[in-house]
């Protein structure tokens, strides 16, 4: 009887390192050249962005869960990165995610190909964060849809539409974070927007937003830090993501289960998954697959649990 027909993803592609040198300064002392160190540091992650390899929705989908968690802490909730990730891939269809579970909603869609849609941004975004579809939620989606259309630095436009959402709707900080992303995504001609700002500004530095004005400001230059930053984590994350996708791909040929090309095919582009059942596999079956990926190195059990468990690169 001929052997089954194997389907496996092409591995992930490299890319050179962060350079050190474009590291910003991890302490508070200020800094003269944050543009260079932003311009430097989204440079070196332009590649990886550009980059439509299926490991690339898995990285912004991390990416999206950090920010997440960030932004529930600067709410006053308790939900870290564990819980945020539990709740997503434990919930029923049509469950309300909760507060925090909107806020991981929408940075997921963020790093979503479709979220480059300028005319679907109002409705989800009212829904996830905005809470009301205002005049004032209005008013800021234009003036994020001018930025777009405009010229000058990328991060001077994703600075800019920030302090105006926080000037229109000072009520909503995720709200202006999240603009500001997809305002650069769309300025850097990103197949999508790449989650970084939430999870790396500084939150004593939305202090300044209210003050911005074209040109540089300390509201700039927090946000050249922060992208900065984020850039530099994004960079080493992807690194990491793709070593553990190579070791997923070695382990791939040695599974025999009916569902196993297909899972292996989701663990490179999913945050994570539990064990189910699937199309052609028993739940059973589904256990015992994700035993074999661990004892292989292929994947990582997340959540240090008996059961419940949820398993990713």
């Amino acid at each position: 009887m001929a052997s089954r027909a194997r389907i496996i993803p092409e591995p992930p592609p490299s890319f050179p390192p962060f350079p050190g040198w474009a590291l910003p300064p991890a302490s508070a002392e200020a800094v003269d050249d944050s543009d260079f160190l932003a311009g430097a540091a989204l440079a070196a992650l332009h590649p990886i962005a550009r980059h439509e390899h299926p490991l690339g929705s898995l990285w912004r989908q991390r990416l999206a869960l950090a920010c997440a968690a960030v932004l529930a802490r600067q709410e006053g909730r308790t939900e870290d990165e564990g819980t945020l990730r539990d709740h997503w891939y434990h919930r029923r269809d049509g469950d309300d995610p909760g507060p925090a579970g909107r806020i991981l909603k929408a940075w997921r869609w963020l790093g979503e190909r479709p979220v480059m849609r300028t005319e679907d941004w109002a409705l989800n975004l009212a829904a996830l964060l905005a809470h009301r579809l205002d005049e004032a939620l209005q008013d800021t989606i234009t003036f994020a849809i001018d930025q777009i259309r405009g010229r000058g630095s990328p991060v001077g436009a994703a600075a800019a539409v920030a302090a105006t959402s926080l000037r229109f709707r000072p009520d909503c900080r995720p709200l202006a974070l999240w603009l500001a992303d997809a305002v650069l995504a769309h300025r850097l001609k990103w197949p999508a927007p790449v989650p970084l700002l939430a999870a790396h500004l500084k939150r004593g530095d939305l202090r300044h937003a209210a003050a911005h004005v074209d040109g540089g400001s300390p509201w700039r230059s927090a946000c050249n830090l922060a992208y900065a930053r984020g850039a530099a984590a994004a960079t080493d994350l992807y690194a990491d993501l793709a070593r553990r996708a190579e070791k997923l791909l070695e382990a791939a040929p040695q599974l025999r289960g009916k569902d196993a090309d297909m899972m292996v095919a989701i663990l490179l582009m999913e945050d994570a998954q539990p064990a189910k059942t699937g199309k052609a596999a028993s739940d059973r079956s589904s256990r015992r697959l994700f035993e074999r990926l661990v004892a292989l190195g292929g994947v990582r059990e997340l959540t240090g649990r008996p059961t419940f468990r949820l398993y990713g690169l």
